[in-house]
């Protein structure tokens, strides 16, 4: 670079910071125009207003719930496992792309659908599966849908599998799904907190767990869109302003990398906050309990106080890999077995008198207490003393 008057470096105007970053800018909403243009389920723009229908619309058509006031509370599914709830409508389905169920605290292990009914065809019962984002439910998009015609005369959410907990539906909107909506859309998901997991160490923290366009993306392909105008046009000059059209790039990256270390930070700092308050101030003991694995804690605090003082032989088994590592770091010192990744249990003729087995939470375990006997997979079974049964597991001893 050759300095100018002043004694600065003369830049090309194409590389000045202020450029550099309008470039930048201009990729970032070239990228975001491009993905509307694909993923925009309604007008782009629409005067339609949002139709929503609250809890005093809604109609528990199966399951059980409990009584509330500005909810249904749902807290058991019916006998064949599904719970529905619906209600009925009447609008123009051309004029709304979007289905969205406002509801909360869905387990992972429910499948989830939305249902509805056409004045075009009434006898039809339509459905498509509901994805689950942290408990609730995501929106649907209708517009590609051949059956959402005519006008729709009844709404349903319907969830299959066991309840865990008790689920909370406050309501349902119908959106036209216009630019504006999709964009509230993707920025909720970017910065929606999302607590630590165990494989939040190895992915990127932050934001939804499905995401319409995820952010790291959306910045990658807004960099390569920024690098290739910078790139051709600084092709055919002087190798100082290639190498300075080089460290604009970067910068530009190192910018990207920024915005997605703050989001980290927000979701950093939330996630010492609620930490701090589920451990803060508690002894050894009662932080275990309060911890995710609290409940399997407190079965193996009760199971350790039924072992010998002495070193003896424990066998763990559960159906989750995560339980049986757990169950045997509780039980330590003692001389735990477990297999890291299956759920088997030990082979008979390797079990002696006065071994002891862990059953946690793990199917196909049965135990006759009148012959005393412990049988499992394949019809094996060895003589065992029921010593405890607790928390949905039992501790056995061998005979």
């Amino acid at each position: 670079m050759i300095p100018d008057a002043s004694g600065e470096s003369a830049l090309p105007e194409f590389l000045k910071a202020r450029t550099v970053a309008l470039v930048f800018a201009a990729s970032l909403v070239a990228c975001l125009v491009g993905y509307l243009a694909l993923a925009t389920p309604g007008h782009w723009f629409s005067s339609t207003p949002d139709l929503g229908y609250g809890v005093k619309a809604l109609r528990l058509a199966r399951g059980v719930a409990a009584p509330a006031r500005d909810a249904v509370v749902i807290t058991r599914a019916a006998e064949d496992g599904n719970a529905v709830v619906s209600v009925e409508t009447d609008f123009p389905a051309a004029s709304y792309a979007q289905v969205v169920w406002i509801a909360r605290a869905i387990p992972p292990d429910v499948h989830a659908a939305l249902l509805w009914r056409t004045d075009v065809e009434p006898s039809r019962l339509n459905t498509l599966p509901i994805s689950i984002e942290s408990g609730q439910p995501a929106p649907v998009d209708l517009r590609n849908d051949s059956h959402w015609i005519g006008r729709i005369k009844g709404l349903a959410l319907a969830l299959h599998g066991p309840l865990a907990n008790a689920v909370t539906v406050r309501g349902v909107i119908a959106r036209p799904a216009s630019v504006m909506e999709t964009l509230v859309d993707r920025f909720r998901e970017w910065t929606m907190y999302t607590p630590w997991n165990g494989s939040s160490i190895n992915t990127v923290t932050g934001g939804a767990d499905s995401q319409g366009l995820p952010l790291p993306l959306l910045l990658a392909a807004a960099i390569v869109l920024a690098a290739g105008p910078l790139f051709v046009i600084a092709r055919h000059r002087a190798a100082a302003t290639r190498a300075a059209t080089g460290a604009a790039v970067i910068a530009i990256t190192l910018g990207a990398w920024l915005v997605l270390d703050l989001r980290w930070s927000a979701q950093l700092l939330r996630q010492v906050g609620e930490t701090a308050q589920q451990f803060a101030g508690k002894d050894w003991r009662e932080r275990h309990l309060a911890a995710d694995d609290g409940a399997l804690f407190a079965f193996i605090d009760k199971v350790r106080s039924l072992l010998p003082d002495r070193q003896v032989r424990v066998f763990v088994v559960a159906d989750a890999d995560y339980l049986r590592a757990r169950a045997v770091y509780h039980l330590y010192p003692y001389n735990a077995w477990y297999v890291p990744a299956q759920n088997l249990l030990p082979p008979v003729d390797r079990l002696h008198p006065g071994d002891w087995i862990v059953v946690y939470q793990r199917r196909g375990v049965q135990y006759d207490a009148a012959a005393r006997r412990l049988r499992w997979d394949g019809g094996a079974t060895v003589a065992a003393d029921l010593k405890l049964a607790d928390h949905g597991g039992a501790l056995f001893e061998v005979q």
